[in-house]
């Protein structure tokens, strides 16, 4: 059996610990010995971005936000979905993860984040958020194991009610929002309910032919 090989370790201004690991090929981040994400399941995080973007597919100049860069499936589907003239902001908390998916010793991001349509900062997706008030045509979070699941403190005022009047701030016109998430969210669905919004809920397999089920919600103005 092939042992799991320890890449790299960061702490989040909480404390969480994030560690980047590599097992037989596959790359995998756990939050403090929690799986967040790995390279073999990741259906879901390539879907979250196929249906932020896909009413903007031939928007000229569309500029959209990526909160968590996490592994790049999202980035590199949004950049599938864009046209060539289009913006990425990628929004990454920790330096590590950047330095991470930058390296390219490591089957990850190295390319997808060399590509001239994309902009990495690292900063607290928040902060991006308040930044840029009608600054995305599309706006996809992906932050932590979702509002119910989380495991990142500094993530949970992005989920609260003043958290989605900001993100809801930031998106322009016919834009959408899409949030990711480990399970159903009943008490978050509600909370964007409660915000005016539109709510279409998918659900999603973390692989093509198994694994868990992922929620994806899609908001967008009434």
């Amino acid at each position: 059996m092939k042992p799991l090989e320890r890449l790299g370790e960061a702490r989040t201004p909480n404390g969480t610990t994030i560690a980047l690991f590599r097992h037989d090929g596959a790359y995998l981040i756990k939050a403090d010995g929690v799986e967040l994400m790995s390279t073999r399941r990741h259906l879901s995080e390539d879907r979250l971005a196929q249906v932020a973007c896909a009413p903007i597919h031939d928007r000229p100049n569309a500029r959209v936000l990526i909160g968590g860069l996490g592994l790049g499936f999202t980035l590199r589907s949004a950049l599938h979905e864009l046209r060539t003239d289009a913006q990425v902001v990628v929004a990454e908390l920790l330096a590590d993860v950047i330095a991470w998916n930058a390296n390219p010793e490591y089957a990850l991001s190295a390319d997808a984040m060399r590509d001239s349509r994309v902009s990495i900062v690292h900063d607290d997706v928040t902060n991006v958020l308040r930044e840029n008030k009608d600054g995305f045509d599309a706006i996809m979070l992906d932050t932590d194991n979702g509002p119910d699941g989380m495991l990142m403190s500094e993530n949970a005022s992005l989920y609260s009610l003043r958290g989605i009047a900001t993100t809801v701030a930031a998106l322009r016109d016919g834009g959408a929002i899409a949030y990711w998430s480990v399970g159903d969210d009943p008490k978050f669905l509600d909370a964007l309910q409660r915000s005016q919004l539109r709510i279409e809920t998918l659900r999603v397999r973390a692989h093509d032919t198994a694994g868990p089920m992922h929620t994806l919600y899609v908001a967008t103005r009434r």
